[in-house]
């Protein structure tokens, strides 16, 4: 189900003009392509990049953006300014791309070579200035991009290009997703609703009902063989013991799966909603079945949410690759402690094992919710790190992602009465702060939870998308989260109106 972020392509381009004259701009093009050559070979950087030219002209630059728009497989474009180029230039070009923008605020020369320079030099080697002029024309023209400052032969503008390059990936992939919401939202809750078409104008991705008859059709159709088969590849890959294998519910479980997958592939859905509320049809609640499309790929939220099913899958696409893994999550209950109180998240069923601390079982238990049949689910806990928590939620006028830092912590007890994915957190910068600022920015109680990114993946992300951004870590203090939120207001009610 993932997009193989390899298939991605970031165009790097680079500014000059023709001032300096043929042999200066012989030595940007060779300076050019080298680094291009070289982002591309290394390994923070996930997807291709793909040298393209120097531009000189106002006509160039626009035919280039203009170009980058209608190439299918391009996600954004990498700039760096070699030498001077003036800025007026790019007013049209920058005007006309809609792809994700990074500035790579570089120079081809490490160190000052101070008996050798002279003035020939210094014109062909002034990122300097010329980023600055560069930055400008981006900062008047109101134009989101991400700025890298660093040599490119170092680790860590590499790095943050990289992070910038799967955001693109995340946002690339999410304007193109089709959601699938099987059923409709649970019943009278607030926070998992939101404007569909709104989310389709900014976003891209189509959020579009589907009866639970539309898949149960499919499952009517699961011979038994491919059933046995499903069952089979649970018992090599997961902790199974032989009664949960013999267990009929378990054919229903992998009948579910098999039913669930096909009805995403032939629709082309990336991502999917559910509600234990309407399973007409279905013996159980989806539990293994969506754990395991979630660790192929695809995008999840309970209950109808739609917007943290786009997020989950955004994630997916963003963390191809890294350690750690990415899942839907809910904050279920608190371990108030006197010295440091804890979080334990959950769900139902429908934790994703790309998480997991080890193999996780196969079980078979009640749910308690839902009135139907036991199903069969992935259990497992998290390992501790450093981790955090983002959702999405419609305030009307906008939509906001909230972001919170956490530690997952090791498991400190065993829970034999709670068999279902679970992990132990440490939210940032202490509960009382974190839980008080995440219910005063309206954050979701669903959300996603990943040890793989980093919160300057969504920070990234949120700029591509123009989603406004609150960030709940370490420093964070109610008083001062609120007067953010105060000027949010002011700021989106100020932008809104000149849309």
């Amino acid at each position: 189900m993932l997009d193989n972020l390899k298939d991605f392509e970031v165009w790097f381009v680079t500014g000059s003009q023709h001032l300096y004259g043929p042999e200066t701009l012989k030595n940007v093009a060779v300076h050019s392509e080298e680094i291009a050559k070289a982002l591309n070979d290394s390994e923070h950087v996930p997807v291709k990049v793909v040298y393209k030219s120097v531009v000189t002209t106002p006509d160039e630059i626009t035919k280039i953006c203009v170009e980058a728009n209608t190439t299918e497989n391009v996600i954004g474009m990498v700039v760096w300014m070699h030498t001077f180029s003036p800025a007026k230039m790019w007013i049209k070009g920058l005007q006309t791309l809609s792809k994700p923008l990074a500035h790579f605020h570089t120079q081809y020369n490490t160190e000052i070579p101070w008996s050798e320079i002279d003035m020939d030099f210094m014109n062909e080697n002034q990122t300097a200035h010329g980023g600055r002029e560069f930055g400008f024309m981006a900062s008047r023209l109101r134009k989101n991009r991400k700025v890298i400052v660093g040599h490119w032969k170092e680790e860590a503008p590499r790095k943050r290009l990289g992070v910038w390059a799967r955001a693109a990936a995340g946002w690339h992939v999410w304007q193109n997703t089709k959601i699938a919401r099987i059923g409709d939202n649970m019943r009278q809750v607030a926070v998992t609703e939101g404007d569909k078409v709104e989310a389709q104008m900014r976003f891209g991705f189509q959020v579009n009902t589907w009866g639970i008859g539309d898949v149960v059709e499919i499952l009517n159709q699961v011979t038994d063989g491919e059933v046995d088969a499903l069952v089979k590849e649970y018992g090599d890959v997961y902790q199974v013991s032989d009664a949960v294998l013999k267990n009929p519910n378990l054919k229903d479980s992998a009948k579910i799966e098999i039913a669930l997958r096909r009805f995403l592939e032939d629709g082309g859905f990336g991502a999917y909603t559910d509600t234990f509320e309407d399973l007409h049809g279905f013996k159980q609640l989806p539990g293994i079945a969506t754990q395991r499309l979630m660790a192929d790929g695809y995008g999840f939220g309970g209950e109808g949410d739609w917007k943290t099913a786009a997020l989950v899958r955004a994630a997916k696409v963003m963390d191809q690759g890294l350690e750690g893994g990415s899942s839907f999550m809910e904050d279920y209950t608190y371990d108030f402690q006197k010295d440091r109180s804890r979080v334990l998240g959950s769900h139902m069923l429908e934790i994703c094992p790309s998480i997991a601390m080890g193999t996780p079982k196969v079980e078979i238990h009640p749910l308690g919710i839902g009135g139907k049949e036991d199903p069969a689910r992935l259990v497992f806990d998290v390992d501790a790190g450093p981790a955090l928590m983002a959702t999405v939620v419609d305030m009307g006028n906008r939509f906001r992602m909230v972001v919170n830092e956490v530690n997952a912590l090791k498991p400190e007890h065993e829970l034999p009465k709670l068999p279902v994915a679970r992990v132990l957190w440490d939210p940032m910068p202490n509960l009382e702060i974190s839980a008080q600022t995440w219910i005063l920015g309206g954050g979701a109680h669903h959300s996603v939870f990943s040890k793989a990114l980093t919160t300057e993946y969504f920070e990234d992300f949120a700029e591509m998308a123009g989603i406004e951004l609150l960030v709940i870590d370490e420093e964070t203090k109610t008083r001062q989260f609120k007067d953010q939120l105060h000027w949010n207001e002011v700021y989106y009610h100020l932008f809104q109106n000149n849309m």
